[in-house]
């Protein structure tokens, strides 16, 4: 069978490599950090993880799900805090309907050891790619012990957003590239546990703190305790740049989040010792060359985290590579650019998704009028799941392809603006006239 290699050994290159001996592939995997089971959890650079409906369908496939669930924690709703401390809350989806908060480094740890459970698995710590000849599909790795080669037949780049191997393809003619740094940063912070262990916060719950041009949330943690991430402008007045002391940040933090604050004791030493981190947008085409070498993951499309879809979407091009690869007969010169063609529209679409849940979470959901439209369109979903599905639940909660949702999500938005620019709404939209209307303009979006 095929010898392939995988570069990089972190969520979707672990995923990717279970998947490829499964396959019946002999598999090496070169991965620049120490071994994340040596080393622990790099705490202080890792938001947070939602896993949702396609990442789990990614899991079940291998049959990691019921070993990611032994951890992960049912988040059913978003829990907003005013800055009075006054709390209101908003469902994910319907009844039972959760994403799930998981640990980034106890997950890796996990795909890891499933990865090298397979005898035809070998992961490569410790070796940093330093070189690539994508024609060929073979690239160079730099370790303690010097440097090798790669030698199998297909190189397959899982390297994140700053892929090495990528940026060997932006050499070749006709490579488009595009890199986006967003205004915000981010820099992780945490709520420990209550004294008898249990979590501060309503536990089933991702927390927010919504500020119009800066949010603070918190997913919770098995062991009692929260991990939050602050996203905040880079520069300006109200900026990390202008928070240039611990006593200037807790100033602010009083001002903004006191709620948070109260349950943060150390919280001095940890605004000193945790970095701030830049967000990034990554886009590029073509994906592939030839049957040699293919980008996905990170590597081909790296998102902001702001709707949660940043593992999902690359454990889910781990499942399209598979049917890809099923269709194709394991022709990788047919699966590599039929991937590239059907993935990268999707791609583009969650990136733009992602900027406009950012908007979403730090500047509406605080706002009255976003909380009365989700609750139209969920009661219009309740009374016709057939012909209305919220653009969140297309996202998170089925296997619609992103491009797919994009478009219904934008037709919606049109729509919604009509019924909330009724007369009364606040008062009557639960009425049957509402629910009329809006039957009216969906055949009219249809006709």
């Amino acid at each position: 069978m095929k010898q392939v290699t995988v570069v990089g050994a972190g969520l979707v290159g672990s995923l990717w490599s279970i998947y490829l001996a499964q396959r019946g592939y002999h598999v090496e995997v070169f991965e620049r950090r120490a071994d994340p089971r040596k080393t622990g959890i790099a705490e202080g650079r890792s938001i947070n993880l939602a896993l949702s409906d396609r990442g789990w369908a990614a899991l079940e496939k291998v049959g990691m799900a019921d070993a990611v669930r032994q951890s992960a924690i049912p988040m059913y709703r978003r829990v907003m805090h005013a800055v009075d401390g006054a709390l209101s809350f908003q469902p994910y989806g319907k009844e039972n309907q959760a994403i799930y908060s998981v640990s980034r480094g106890g997950l890796n740890r996990l795909l890891v050891e499933a990865a090298e459970a397979h005898p035809q698995v070998t992961v490569h710590f410790g070796h940093r790619c330093v070189d690539a000849d994508v024609e060929q599909g073979r690239a160079t790795f730099e370790s303690a012990d010097g440097t090798r080669d790669s030698n199998g037949e297909a190189l397959f780049a899982t390297d994140g957003a700053f892929s090495q191997v990528r940026a060997k393809m932006q050499r070749r003619d006709r490579f488009n590239y595009e890199q986006e740094y967003i205004d915000h940063g981010y820099k992780e912070l945490h709520i420990p546990p209550a004294a008898d262990g249990s979590h501060q916060l309503e536990r089933e719950a991702l927390h927010i703190w919504p500020r119009g041009q800066h949010m603070l949330i918190a997913l919770p943690n098995p062991d009692g305790s929260f991990t939050c991430t602050l996203f905040f402008p880079m520069e300006g007045a109200e900026s990390f740049e202008a928070l240039q002391t611990v006593e200037a940040a807790r100033a602010f933090f009083a001002a903004q989040f006191r709620d948070a604050l109260d349950l943060m004791p150390d919280f001095e030493a940890q605004w000193a010792a945790n970095p701030v981190a830049s967000l990034v947008i990554i886009r590029c085409s073509p994906w592939n060359v030839g049957g040699k070498t293919v980008l996905f993951g990170d590597a081909s499309h790296a998102i902001v985290p702001f709707y949660g879809q940043g593992m999902n979407s690359g454990f889910e091009d781990c499942r399209v590579f598979d049917a890809v690869l099923d269709d194709c007969g394991d022709d990788l010169d047919r699966a590599f650019a039929e991937f590239a063609r059907k993935r990268k529209p999707d791609a583009d679409a969650i990136a733009e998704l992602a900027m406009r849940n950012f908007v979403e979470m730090r500047d509406l959901t605080a706002q009255p009028e976003f909380l009365l439209q989700k609750k139209i369109e969920a009661r219009f979903s309740a009374l016709h799941p057939g012909q209305w599905m919220p653009l969140y639940s297309q996202v998170t909660f089925s296997h619609i392809p992103y491009a797919q949702a994009l478009a219904a999500g934008k037709r919606q938005d049109a729509l919604m603006a009509q019924i909330l620019a009724r007369p009364n709404i606040a008062e009557n939209w639960e009425s049957e006239e509402v629910m009329a209307e809006m039957r009216r303009l969906l055949e009219a979006t249809r006709a």
